[in-house]
C-alpha cells in the first residue's frame, strides 16, 4: 500500500517509494505470474505462489489493487469468479522484474 507522502515532514526516496509498491516476499512474484498468464484467478495464484498463506495472498492482492498495479474483475455467478490482470502501471514495472529475474538466474548458476 502506498504511503501518503504529502503530509510528511521528510521527503521519501524514489527507491523507497518503488519498493513500498512492489517490495516484499510476494508482490513481484504475483505481478510476474499475472504477466506470464495474462489473467489469473485467486485459486490459480494460490497454487502458483509457493508458500503463500490465504491471508497473505488476500492482503497482498488488496495492496496491489490499492496501488493500481493490478485490476480485480468480479463476475456475479455461482461459484463466485474473480480474475486479476495487470494495469498499465503494473505492466510498466514488468521489465524491471524481468531484470531482477535474469540477475537471480545468473546468481543461482
Amino acid at each position: 500500500m502506498v504511503t501518503d507522502i504529502t503530509n510528511t515532514a521528510t521527503k521519501i526516496c524514489p527507491v523507497d517509494y518503488a519498493f513500498q509498491r512492489v517490495g516484499g516476499k510476494y508482490k513481484a512474484r504475483i505481478l510476474w505470474n499475472i504477466h506470464e498468464n495474462k489473467v489469473l484467478r485467486y485459486g490459480e495464484l494460490k497454487r502458483i505462489i509457493y508458500g503463500v498463506t490465504t491471508k497473505m495472498l488476500t492482503q497482498t492482492l488488496r495492496e496491489l489493487e490499492s496501488d493500481q498495479l493490478i485490476s480485480r474483475q468480479v463476475y456475479v455467478e455461482v461459484p463466485p469468479k474473480v480474475e486479476y490482470t495487470l494495469t498499465e502501471t503494473g505492466l510498466s514495472i514488468i521489465p524491471f522484474i524481468g531484470h531482477l529475474r535474469a540477475w537471480g538466474e545468473l546468481q543461482m548458476n
